[in-house]
């Protein structure tokens, strides 16, 4: 069994719109965008991270907006919901924030018995804000969101699948642990770290989900650095997983596998940090590119929409 897992790294998704992407995060849900960069496979694309003020593991969400792609369509196969842990108490200043915002599809539900705040993200993304009191980690300040109130980083994702067999036997193999269940979803917990739960909601009748703007392109799993990635990706391989050699992606190394529920899995590292390249008082300010991408410098700042913070 693996169990160098430390909970969630970070969820990476598609958008259509740069500048829409960018004043959602910032200005809306006041994360901080702690790096402007690249797609490494299609430079002409922006990547984009918002988190709290170091890009913390656990606490980022990441974009590649595609211009004017279309929206993806939800189904199984796919990370569904998207939740975010803020302090007790503040959900209704969030549902007085959203609202003037006009966030689409905002409405209160429970969740495991503790109330939440869903909403949708201006690609049709599904998100969630979820009350906390034990989370103590520091939120990000500004554009009207206090510390009180700030967004801690993740509390949990939610996977949506036709058969929940394989992949939740394969979560317990990553070290999760079963620790509830309530209607169609059951819910798994790493013993240990931040941003520790993963929820599947079982959907044997809906269609497989069709991706694009709005769709979680993949989820990615916190491992403390490359030696730890390495054994756990040994691991997964002796029992018969195709996983990815380990990828250079600046500010973390990757390796990716499919699952066999069809969503794709990322262990990250939680070194270097998105401090290896910009002073951490000015994360996300300038357009930082892959080594291999810095000779096209001229040419993608022209083509690259601009953002307007």
């Amino acid at each position: 069994m693996i169990t160098q897992i430390k909970g969630l790294h970070h969820v990476t998704s598609m958008a259509g719109n740069a500048q829409a992407n960018n004043a959602f995060f910032t200005k809306v849900l006041g994360l901080r965008r702690v790096k402007k960069t690249v797609n490494f496979d299609a430079p002409d694309v922006y990547h984009l991270y918002y988190g709290d003020a170091a890009g913390t593991p656990g606490s980022v969400m990441t974009y590649f907006p595609f211009p004017d792609m279309p929206r993806g369509r939800p189904g199984t196969g796919e990370v569904g919901t998207t939740v975010f842990a803020v302090p007790a108490g503040t959900l209704g200043f969030w549902q007085e924030r959203l609202t003037q915002a006009a966030v689409a599809n905002l409405a209160h539900d429970t969740s495991f018995g503790v109330n939440r705040l869903s909403f949708d993200g201006p690609d049709g993304d599904h998100f969630a804000l979820v009350e906390d009191a034990d989370d103590t980690r520091p939120g990000w300040t500004g554009n009207g969101v206090h510390g009180d109130v700030a967004i801690r980083g993740f509390h949990s994702a939610s996977m949506r699948l036709r058969d929940d067999a394989a992949s939740a036997e394969l979560l317990k193999f990553m070290g999760y642990q079963e620790i509830a269940r309530a209607g169609t979803v059951t819910r798994f917990a790493v013993p240990s770290g931040t941003a520790r739960m993963i929820d599947i909601e079982t959907l044997p009748d809906m269609p497989q989900a069709g991706q694009g703007a709005g769709s979680v392109h993949h989820i990615a799993f916190a491992v403390e650095n490359r030696g730890k990635q390495l054994e756990v990706r040994q691991t997964l391989m002796e029992t018969g997983y195709q996983v990815t050699p380990v990828i250079d992606r600046d500010y973390f190394w990757a390796i990716y596998f499919r699952t066999p529920g069809g969503v794709l899995f990322e262990i990250a590292t939680n070194e270097p940090g998105f401090d290896r390249d910009e002073d951490t008082a000015h994360l996300g300010e300038a357009l930082m590119l892959p080594t291999q991408h810095e000779h096209l410098r001229g040419q993608l700042e022209t083509l690259l929409p601009p953002i307007i913070d």
